[in-house]
């Protein structure tokens, strides 16, 4: 008896091949596959498989998406003082308002204490101020250059930096959320310029020493044993001294990128040192010597690309270096100092343990601090196994 197949059954169709991992294909298509890959492809592929790498990607997007939409996101100036407000408590957004999704938050009303002569704010359940998406605020240029007034939250009928405080205030009664979002931004682009600067410099004085060797290799490696050597907080403690007090904010940014930058670039130029002593006697080196070429185009278009890989796993390892060094500066006193905003300086209000105990909310800085730290790290661990060629 003839068997009967319906039409509208047949087979799942297969996903291309250019969108699957080599080990989900069969044996020889999967081989094909790797050998006709680029290396980049092949370091994608092995990143893919570090879980713990693309969790750490997705929250460094994140981060960096808050950094470029800071003004977006706060709903107040955060420069904006008021003694009235000191350190208060984070207040909380209520969602639902009867069944609904209607979100609120209660009023509050603030009194002098008899005995401290503290004001203390209470919350009052009479009053329930409406919370809305995409309100209306303060005026800001998002990108430096596009006119807005939208933020992601505001209230509505009242200004948002007198009624709303969702990470409480600190001792002048600026709002804490809106400064943390400056401080993101801040600490964030000062790692990255740290790195680019370092990136140059460790590449260029590594490649030059270990290309050209001889009195240029002695006299570069003998400055990155002095750097070295040094003690980080006695040369932090001169430098910050050195600085001007009547810079601005922008003078001492630049000032802090510079110095971090001069610290971090002699360990890449070791590593980058290294390589191009073993890559200077490789054939495709002498090939370009007999082509002509000039010893510049050596250098940075056929030795560096040859690790590029592993010298972007490298800079992905020291950007939350460069992060803590400048939260450590700051918190110290000896980087940024107000009215700039970064990671550090939101920090210096919890320096004291009497602070802490009566606010502990002045912490919360340190959250983001020890998350980007590891999401970081976590990227940094994927690309090195990633650009590992014997992995």
């Amino acid at each position: 008896m003839a068997e009967t197949t319906s039409p509208n059954i047949g087979p799942a169709l297969p996903a291309s091949p250019r969108e699957m991992l080599p080990q989900e294909l069969p044996t020889s298509q999967a081989e094909e596959q790797i050998a006709v890959a680029t290396q980049w492809q092949l370091m994608w592929w092995r990143f893919r498989k570090h879980k713990l790498a693309m969790v750490g990607s997705v929250i460094l997007i994140l981060f960096y998406l808050v950094a470029l939409s800071v003004d977006f996101l706060s709903y107040a100036d955060p420069d904006a003082s008021e003694a009235q407000r000191s350190l208060m408590a984070p207040q909380s957004i209520h969602w639902t308002d009867n069944g609904r999704l209607s979100p609120y938050v209660y009023g509050l009303t603030g009194k002098r204490d008899p005995k401290t002569f503290k004001r203390v704010y209470t919350i009052d359940p009479e009053v329930k101020i409406p919370v809305r998406f995409f309100a209306k605020g303060f005026e800001y240029k998002w990108l430096g250059f596009i006119p807005s007034d939208i933020h992601l939250i505001g209230v509505e009928g009242a200004r948002a930096d007198e009624t709303l405080f969702i990470l409480g205030t600190d001792v002048q009664g600026r709002d804490l959320w809106s400064r943390l979002m400056y401080g993101t931004q801040t600490s964030l682009f000062i790692g990255l310029a740290s790195v680019a600067l370092s990136l140059f410099l460790g590449v260029v004085l590594g490649g030059i020493s270990g290309y050209y060797g001889g009195v240029i290799d002695t006299v570069i490696q003998r400055v990155i044993e002095i750097l070295r050597s040094i003690p980080t907080i006695p040369l932090w403690l001169g430098l910050a001294a050195a600085l001007p007090g009547s810079w601005s904010v922008q003078q001492v940014y630049f000032a802090i990128t510079i110095i971090i930058s001069l610290l971090g670039w002699t360990e890449l130029a070791r590593v980058v040192r290294g390589r191009f002593l073993s890559l200077r006697q490789e054939d495709f080196v002498m090939a370009a010597r007999l082509a002509g070429c000039s010893q510049m185009r050596i250098i940075f278009r056929h030795m560096v690309p040859s690790f590029l890989s592993h010298i972007i796993a490298a800079m992905t390892l020291a950007l939350p270096a460069m992060i803590i060094s400048e939260t450590s500066l700051s918190f110290l006193g000896l980087g940024l100092r107000p009215p700039a905003i970064s990671w550090g300086v939101l920090l210096q209000d919890a320096q004291s343990i009497q602070a802490l105990a009566i606010s502990p909310w002045l912490l919360i800085p340190s959250i983001p601090v020890v998350v980007a730290v590891l999401a970081f790290n976590f990227v940094g661990d994927g690309l090195r196994d990633a650009a590992d060629p014997y992995g």
